[in-house]
């Protein structure tokens, strides 16, 4: 199977000239006319390299690149018919890898996507490990980013909440007394400080339970203390 490239372009005979060059040298290509189908499907899909236009319709490709950023670190490689965009792109750091201004040859832009797969390629080879998630029912934990989303949507935990929440999905279904997570998260001996532990679990519901009177995840074993449930 050929590497998978998405050219966000609204101008159709461009991007069909991107997309005939591309396949000749041997790429499967999709094409996305406007900023929100881009950005939908470089995030729902596998593509190796993003081909992204900066003047779009709907979202522009400052605003892609930032989200496509985010999640992925797949190329990106910016194309604008202004060159003082350009400098924008640098001067806000968005994350592109490259940057061409139009009109430039079609074979210019299969040089630069080459020279880039082969680049991410030598990276993701170099022992640059993907992210560590877990995704448990709606929850996914990025653990090498230390972010959390609830069905797609990233709340904000503190240290220790993100620490305590982890610790609980990755072991679920085991009962933890509030002194054991004392232990463990806080690394220290419970001297009647124990409370902390459910201060922090009410704080993790807030933010993760649709009802927290009848919570889904964490679940209180009463006398006992927590388990995450799976």
């Amino acid at each position: 199977m050929g590497k998978k490239i998405l050219i966000v372009e609204d101008e159709t005979a461009i991007a069909e000239l991107e997309k005939d060059y591309l396949e000749l040298s041997g790429f499967e290509v999709a094409i996305a006319s406007t900023g929100d189908v881009g950005l939908s499907r470089a995030l729902k899909e596998d593509f190796n390299l993003v081909v992204l236009d900066l003047m779009l319709p709907g979202l522009d490709g400052f605003e892609i690149c930032r989200q496509i950023r985010e999640v992925k670190n797949i190329p990106i490689l910016m194309v604008s018919a202004k060159k003082d965009d350009i400098d924008k792109i640098r001067g806000l750091g968005l994350g592109a890898d490259d940057y061409m201004t139009k009109p430039f040859s079609p074979s210019e832009l299969v040089a630069r996507v080459k020279a880039h797969l082969a680049r991410y390629e030598r990276l993701i080879g170099s022992g640059v490990k993907e992210n560590e998630i877990i995704e448990i029912r709606g929850i996914k934990i990025d653990k090498t980013a230390r972010r959390v989303y609830i069905n797609g949507e990233e709340k904000t935990f503190t240290t220790k909440e993100f620490d305590l929440l982890t610790f609980l999905a990755e072991n679920p279904n085991h009962v933890f007394t509030k002194e054991e997570l004392f232990q463990k998260i806080w690394d220290m001996e419970s001297i009647g400080d124990i409370a902390t532990v459910t201060v922090h679990i009410k704080k993790i519901r807030e933010k993760i339970e649709v009802n927290t009177s009848k919570p889904q995840y964490i679940e209180t074993i009463w006398g006992v203390g927590y388990r995450f449930k799976v």
